[in-house]
C-alpha cells in the first residue's frame, strides 16, 4: 500500500465511518449518468482504505446502500447491485493480500443470492486479516438494524436465555450487526448535506461528526488526514466536566 502523505504522527480516530454522498451529483455535473458517479465512488473507496494504516485508522465503515435507496429508479438500483458484484470480484484478491478484513452489515434477505454468495466469499477470504477492518453497510438502515436486534433479543427473553431484568444499555449492542466492532470515533458525511440518514444510530451516540462539502468521488487521502487531525484536537468529554 502507498504511504499516506502525512508528515507527523496523528492522535486521531481509530474507527472512522463515512456516509459516501454525492456520486450522482458529481456525475451529473459532468454530463454523465448517475452510475458513472457510483463507479468513481467505488474507486475512491480503495484510495481511502489504502490511506487508513498511515493515519492510524484500524476500522473503516462505509455506507454503500441504505434501506431507503430501494426507492431510486429501477435502473439505478440494478446498476448499483451490478457494481457491488463487480467490485467484490475485482477487489477480493487485493483486499485479501493487503491485510484488509471485510465485513458486511445490513439485512441480506432482500439481496439476490449471487450477491450474497460473493459477500460471503469475500468475508471468508479476508477473515484472517487484521491491518484494517473494512465494514460495508449494504441494504443497511439504523432503525432496521435496531428493530432486527430487538427481535433477536425478545426471542432470547421469550425462550428463557435472557432475563428481562438483565436487559440494559449494554445488552442491545450484543445483538446489533456491529457487535464485534468498536463504536465509531468519527463520522464523516460528504457532499454538503448535514444529516445522518439513518446510519449507525445507536453506535454513533458519542461520535464526532464532520459534514463537508466535497463530493465523495473528489474525497482524497489528504482531506481524510485533515479531518483526522481536526478530530485529534477536539476535547471529547462524553458528558463529563473536565477536572
Amino acid at each position: 500500500m502507498p504511504d499516506t502523505p502525512h508528515t507527523a504522527p496523528i492522535d486521531g480516530p481509530h474507527h472512522v465511518a463515512i456516509i459516501m454522498d454525492g456520486n450522482g451529483r458529481w456525475a451529473q455535473a459532468r454530463g454523465r449518468p448517475r452510475l458513472f458517479g457510483h463507479q468513481a465512488g467505488a474507486r475512491r473507496v480503495r484510495d481511502v482504505v489504502e490511506a487508513c494504516p498511515g493515519l492510524g485508522i484500524k476500522y473503516l465503515t462505509v455506507f454503500a446502500f441504505s434501506t431507503e435507496n430501494w426507492k431510486r429508479t429501477q435502473a439505478e438500483v440494478a446498476g448499483l447491485m451490478s457494481l457491488f458484484k463487480r467490485y467484490i470480484i475485482k477487489e477480493t484478491k487485493t483486499l485479501a493480500q493487503n491485510g484488509i478484513r471485510v465485513r458486511f452489515i445490513g439485512d441480506r434477505l432482500r439481496l439476490d443470492s449471487k450477491l450474497v454468495d460473493l459477500m460471503d466469499t469475500l468475508e471468508e477470504a479476508t477473515k484472517g486479516n487484521d491491518l484494517v477492518h473494512l465494514t460495508i453497510a449494504l441494504n443497511y438502515g439504523g432503525r432496521d438494524e435496531v428493530a432486527r436486534a430487538t427481535k433477536r433479543l425478545a426471542l432470547d427473553v421469550a425462550e428463557g436465555r435472557l432475563r428481562p431484568e438483565d436487559v440494559d444499555e449494554e445488552t442491545l449492542p450484543k445483538y446489533l450487526d456491529t457487535h464485534v466492532l468498536p463504536d465509531p470515533d468519527l463520522v464523516i458525511r460528504t457532499s454538503g448535506e448535514a444529516r445522518i440518514s439513518n446510519f449507525l444510530l445507536w453506535q454513533s451516540a458519542y461520535s464526532e461528526y464532520e459534514f463537508i462539502d466535497t463530493l465523495w468521488p473528489d474525497f482524497t487521502a489528504e482531506e481524510l488526514e485533515r479531518l483526522c487531525r481536526s478530530y485529534g484536537a477536539r476535547d471529547r468529554r462524553f458528558g463529563a466536566i473536565p477536572a
